[in-house]
């Protein structure tokens, strides 16, 4: 793969150029944004994934969900359903896609709907009776028909979108300068202990602008590991079989690691749709430990029931007051 990206390094430019004039005729008003008179939140990033994105969808959530009426607006990747479709008791990855199943499933009381239109999706929404007075657009950074209100772009420590460079060659769906849209930018998957001196090279690098906040924050993992049955002690878990379907298990692998934990690791591509054979290979495990997105996904064969959990995560944001005070402050 990182020679198939090295060879195509002579598209860099076109691609560049492409998606440089694209954001600016949406900059000019060639091409039109549609604004909303009612708090529209977009996190994302400038990197094709693996940034945290419903980490900090979670995050939002739990923020603001006891004050408001919430809904969360994704594509819905990978579904084998189109148009516009409203998550209810029927409601399976398949229909929604993995990660808005999971909000569902995990948050009473908001609403949760797909739409590859995010204009169609919020017109939608606001058709609904009671409408949500707060709509999250999930993974919408680069959807510029839609111009919300205030928008959080998130970047992965261990890859920071100053050090990378446009597809095909690079992992960045559009050229750096369109981080100056984002209102809050967010270094997520920090080290607990990042340095206070490492955070201010990395301002300095993302060169920040006079309208921008920006935080750090970090994975916190849980000690127990979940099922619908069951939980288990983190630390103590026999040797068991470690499943990923996302952007990135490193951080992952090496917590578990350094937890001194036992595992063989079963990597698969992010959104990865389980076939039959490696559902049979999976039932041949005794233990298996698996993401909550993986979770959702692997959880509707019974086969599995008896042996498959999930290790839940939360994001911690470092000077949390700081961030929620701004994100209150836009939707207030």
């Amino acid at each position: 793969m990182k020679f198939i990206r090295i060879i195509l390094f002579p598209i860099v430019p076109f691609y560049y150029l492409i998606t440089w004039l694209r954001n600016w005729l949406f900059n000019v008003g060639y091409k039109s944004s549609k604004s909303y008179d009612f708090p529209v939140i977009c996190v994302g990033n400038l990197s094709t994934g693996g940034t945290g994105k419903t980490p900090m969808i979670e995050y939002l959530i739990r923020l603001l969900k006891d004050d408001n009426s919430l809904a969360t607006l994704s594509r819905g990747y990978k579904r084998k359903t189109e148009g516009f479709v409203l998550a209810n008791d029927n409601a399976s990855a398949d229909t929604i896609g993995d990660e808005p199943f999971q909000f569902y499933r995990k948050f009473n009381g908001i609403t949760v709907a797909v739409d590859a239109d995010r204009q169609d999706g919020i017109s939608k929404l606001r058709y609904l009776n009671p409408k949500p007075e707060v709509i999250l657009l999930d993974d919408a950074f680069q959807h510029r028909k839609v111009k919300a209100g205030f928008n959080i772009l998130l970047t992965a420590y261990n890859n920071l979108y100053y050090k990378d460079i446009v597809l095909p060659t690079g992992n960045l769906r559009e050229p750096r300068s369109g981080a100056k849209r984002a209102d809050l930018i967010v270094v997520t998957k920090c080290r607990k202990d990042i340095s206070e001196t490492e955070k201010e090279i990395i301002t300095s690098k993302l060169n920040i602008k006079n309208h921008q906040q920006l935080f750090f924050s970090y994975v916190d993992y849980a000690s127990e590991v979940l099922s619908e049955l069951d939980s288990k002690e983190l630390s103590k878990l026999p040797k068991f079989t470690l499943v990923t379907g996302i952007a990135n298990a490193k951080p992952l692998v090496d917590f578990l690691a350094e937890k001194g934990l036992k595992f063989d690791h079963l990597e698969f591509s992010d959104h990865y749709d389980f076939r039959a054979s490696d559902i049979a290979n999976l039932e041949s495990k005794t233990l298996i430990i698996t993401t909550e997105k993986d979770y959702v996904r692997l959880s509707s064969y019974s086969s599995l029931e008896e042996k498959l959990y999930y290790l839940p995560i939360e994001i911690k944001i470092d000077k949390a007051a700081q961030f929620n005070a701004a994100v209150r402050g836009f939707v207030n």
